[in-house]
């Protein structure tokens, strides 16, 4: 069964480009979001080890400038430039570490008092960092009283030895909450610099897909008015071949002239009836292909549907049917059409008129046998291409024989076995061509015979339903 729809109310092909925008706007805003997070990212390290970098050298040469205000004079130190010095003013913390060799450092000159300063322990250790490296030792520790802090901590010398060391810190509050702000202006600009690509890019896609939704609107129009036009010819036809035989019947009833009258005009019934099958078929596979139809693939009964199929041929006489229950998913009208090209296929190139046919349906397979002259290896995918109206014959047959079959491929559309692929594809399947057990053409028609449940379908589609 074909689900058919029109622009108006979203065909697939539509659904398929708004998808198709949707996706372009999220691959626009993701690969802009990916840019300016690496950029966001090296801005704020940057700025990071920049404010870092400045703060230790703040703290670093105002503990040096501090280092060298102060001095020993026989093994006594002389504190009293800290009270005058700029520096020292504008220390936020301030101590001098001092001691004798092999003891512990004393805390002198506490500004602005003990709680500002690291534990005992931490002090032991910045002390001994000062005697191991020989100069100024830059270090993070958390004040007693709470807050974190930078210390940088100088050596003051007394003659060849390390008597004392300046201590100075300053708050990374502060600094901190700079570089927070920062980061939160750079979330907020790149949200907003994202929002703005997703904008801008759904706009330009939506323009670029402008084209593409005016000419899938022609496309339906065309194959709409296509299928009137068509269609409305060949019913007309067929009404007039119906009255001209009607007529041609009583006009020679009771004589015995024109004898080939009433096969004439049942041999243009059913070149009417088959040109009105290849137009319904071309024009389905030109709705499915443009997107402007989809087909629904349900369980069926296969064999049932073949076994239908063959008995609606005009010429079905010739044809045995040899089937087994089989149930398999797919379109009821595409499976009918594929089946019924191979078998009119076989009538028309299997040999002399009402030469048999045999059809036989197994699990996942269709085949029909017919008894010419074949196709030669080289053509056999050559067949199932658009427009190939003819095929060598085999390599046994002779001359005359050859030159039959070419006339009477030569009257095909080359459309038949292009059809039979197609809709082979559509059902995940395939569709070849091989020789004959004892001479001839098989021609199979596989299906996948796996039926899902029906509550297991995922598919964007729906279930069972496949776009072309």
């Amino acid at each position: 069964m074909i689900r058919r729809t029109t622009m108006s109310s979203l065909s697939p092909a539509v659904a398929r480009l708004r998808r198709t925008r949707r996706l372009m706007t999220l691959l626009f805003a993701s690969t802009t979001a990916a840019c300016l997070v690496v950029l966001a990212v090296v801005a704020v390290r940057i700025d990071s080890q920049s404010r870092r970098s400045g703060l230790d050298h703040e703290v670093g040469s105002r503990a040096v400038g501090l280092s060298r205000a102060v001095w020993f004079d026989t093994g006594v130190l002389h504190l009293e430039p800290l009270g005058e010095d700029e520096l020292a003013q504008g220390a936020q913390v301030l101590a001098v570490l001092q001691a004798a060799p092999g003891q512990t450092p004393k805390v002198r000159n506490v500004v602005p008092g003990r709680s500002s300063l690291p534990g005992r322990d931490r002090l032991d250790e910045v002390w001994r960092s000062v005697l191991d490296e020989q100069g100024t030792v830059l270090v993070s520790a958390p004040a007693a009283g709470g807050g974190r802090l930078r210390w940088a901590a100088a050596p003051v010398w007394d003659e060849d030895r390390i008597g004392a060391a300046v201590l100075v810190g300053t708050e990374l509050a502060r600094s901190e909450r700079d570089h927070d702000l920062l980061v939160r202006w750079l979330a907020l600009g790149c949200t907003a610099l994202v929002c703005c690509a997703a904008a801008v890019g759904h706009l330009l896609s939506g323009r670029a897909m402008r084209p593409a939704l005016r000419g899938l609107a022609q496309q339906e129009q065309f194959l709409a008015e296509a299928a009137h036009e068509l269609r409305t010819p060949l019913a007309t036809l067929r009404l007039v071949v119906e009255r001209g035989s009607s007529s041609g019947a009583s006009g020679i009833s009771g004589s015995s002239g024109a004898p080939g009258a009433s096969g004439a005009s049942d041999e243009a019934l059913r070149l009417v009836d088959r040109l009105s099958r290849l137009v319904t078929g071309l024009l389905a596979r030109a709705r499915l292909e443009s997107g402007a139809q989809r087909a629904e693939l349900v369980p069926l009964r296969l064999d049932q549907l073949v076994e239908t199929t063959v008995e609606e041929l005009p010429d079905h006489e010739s044809v045995t049917v040899s089937t087994e229950p089989v149930v398999v998913l797919g379109d009821p009208d595409l499976l009918a059409q594929a089946v019924r090209n191979l078998v009119e296929n076989a009538q028309r190139h299997g040999g002399p008129a009402g030469s048999p046919v045999e059809v036989t349906v197994a699990p996942g397979l269709v085949t029909v046998r017919d008894h010419g002259a074949g196709v030669l290896p080289a053509d056999r995918e050559r067949v199932f291409a658009r427009g190939v109206t003819g095929a060598s014959s085999g390599a046994g047959a002779d001359s005359q024989s050859r030159a039959a079959t070419e006339t009477v491929a030569a009257s095909g559309t080359g459309a038949g076995l292009a059809i039979v692929r197609w809709v082979a594809g559509l059902h995940h399947g395939t569709a070849r061509l091989a020789d004959a057990p004892g001479g001839g053409l098989l021609a199979e028609l596989r299906l996948p015979t796996d039926v899902p449940r029906a509550s297991s379908s995922s598919s964007h589609e729906g279930p069972g339903t496949v776009g072309a």
